[in-house]
């Protein structure tokens, strides 16, 4: 049996590949979405890949993965570091939450980077690896013996 994952992903993200190139790469989401979706395939993974710039919906996404207790990997962008509404919807998940950065935000500047609401309801942090760090993120979420 395949294992379902969503992949979620914040404002702005729809934009990698023209956005600050320098510090987010130049994968764009479309080719970001086909590469979850081809390493899900190497894992044994059902991935459905989304992004949104608007936080209701994204609260909306989370709470049906609550309920159909399917994990999650999130790269909620500025969300992350401002939302408490986002910190109780991912306290509400029953399967494993990996929170993704393709930059690391710790290491940015701007202190308010500095500050997860995620981070505490996540089974790992990923963060500085790219679009890399989503295949991490997708390895942490295949099943014990698979």
């Amino acid at each position: 049996m395949t294992r379902r994952v969503l992949v979620l992903n914040g404002p702005n993200l729809g934009r990698l590949g023209r956005r600050q190139p320098e510090i987010y790469g130049t994968t764009t989401h479309d080719e970001l979405v086909e590469l979850c979706r081809g390493w899900g395939r190497e894992l044994g993974l059902e991935v459905e890949v989304r992004q949104t710039n608007h936080e209701g919906e994204l609260l909306d996404w989370l709470n049906t993965a609550a309920d159909d207790a399917v994990p999650v990997v999130l790269n909620a962008g500025a969300w992350t570091h401002y939302s408490l509404a986002l910190h109780d919807a991912c306290a509400q998940l029953e399967a494993p939450l990996v929170e993704v950065h393709i930059s690391d935000p710790r290491r940015r500047p701007e202190s308010f980077r500095h500050v997860s609401y995620v981070e505490p309801h996540a089974v790992a942090t990923i963060a500085g690896r790219g679009v890399d760090g989503y295949r991490a993120a997708l390895e942490l979420l295949v099943p014990a013996g698979s």
